[in-house]
């Protein structure tokens, strides 16, 4: 049985802070910088939430392990 289903995961290669949004867009399937502009709209309509909210997925989110070469 193998395990064919997608993590989501902090991205190493596509990172600018943390890898929230590159691992966002690594699981859609979407270029990051669209998950990071949309991120950046919606955290200046909400006055910051987003920041808060992408506080606290830094933290939940696990990190990637495979190896980056």
């Amino acid at each position: 049985m193998s395990n064919d289903y997608k993590k989501l995961v902090r991205s190493k290669a596509n990172r600018m802070l943390c890898g929230v949004c590159g691992g966002i867009g690594e699981y859609l399937n979407v270029d990051p910088t669209i998950v990071r502009l949309i991120w950046l709209l919606c955290s200046v309509a909400s006055c910051g939430t987003g920041l808060l909210v992408y506080i606290v997925a830094a933290i939940v989110i696990p990190e990637d392990n495979d190896i980056v070469g």
